[in-house]
């Protein structure tokens, strides 16, 4: 078999595997011996949950975060000049989509490797389905600035494009600041504009609901340390 680079995706939270993975995902990763990682310790966590007898120790685990200095990624491919496949595994959900990953895939992408994406979850895509927003053109902003007079800049410029260009905009927020932000989109959109949030997608306590911003004004849900997406549109 061609040695290949896998983009393998990772449960949103604590949920079972089998709900939102394919079976053959487990056929594949079992086949791997060299992964590119997000966090070691997570990556081997997930590992041992597709399945329980995977000898950990035979692995071989290449550390990708913001700490990896550029110089260092290129060799992570090196097992596939051996006829090796390697895979990628972040946190949570796809990898290369808002989270590490896109470099090494455009490195592979420029040798020539074969780049195969694995099904699995993203936050981005159930979110916008389940939120009744325009799917046809959409744009993911990943996180908002962090200061406050910048951030509420950015709200105006997504609000303004859901008016002008008819596209829904769709972005995150660390955990902590999740109830700033809705209270800022609040504050500074304008009431009839929709907001969906959507927390916790995948796990038991999943919420997922669109409302105008005049609406959620009396009845703001609570964000703290959840996981949260937010999408914008008209």
């Amino acid at each position: 078999m061609q040695p290949s680079l896998y983009l393998i995706p990772v449960t949103l939270g604590e949920t079972s595997l089998e709900s939102v993975l394919p079976s053959y995902n487990k056929d594949i990763i079992l086949q791997i011996k060299h992964f590119i990682v997000e966090n070691i310790r997570s990556a081997r966590r997930f590992l041992k949950k597709v399945d329980s007898n995977i000898n950990i120790d035979e692995l071989t685990f290449y550390e990708l975060n913001k700490h990896t200095k550029p110089e260092q990624i290129e060799s992570y491919l090196q097992p596939m000049l051996n006829g090796l496949h390697v895979g990628i595994i972040s946190e949570a959900g796809c990898p290369a989509v808002a989270d590490p990953g896109s470099d090494i895939v455009a490195i592979a992408q420029r040798k020539n490797y074969k780049v195969v994406p694995l099904v699995g979850p993203s936050s981005i895509l159930l979110s916008l389905m389940a939120s009744g927003f325009n799917g046809q053109s959409f744009a993911f902003q990943g996180y908002l600035p962090v200061d406050g007079q910048e951030r509420v800049k950015k709200i105006k410029q997504l609000e303004h494009f859901i008016h002008h260009d008819n596209q829904t905009q769709i972005f995150i927020e660390t955990p902590y600041r999740n109830q700033k932000l809705a209270e800022d989109i609040i504050k500074h959109c304008t009431p009839s504009t929709k907001l969906c949030i959507a927390m916790n997608l995948t796990l038991k306590d999943e919420y997922i609901k669109t409302l105008s911003v005049k609406q959620w004004a009396k009845q703001l849900p609570d964000m703290a340390k959840q996981l949260c997406i937010f999408l914008l549109y008209k």
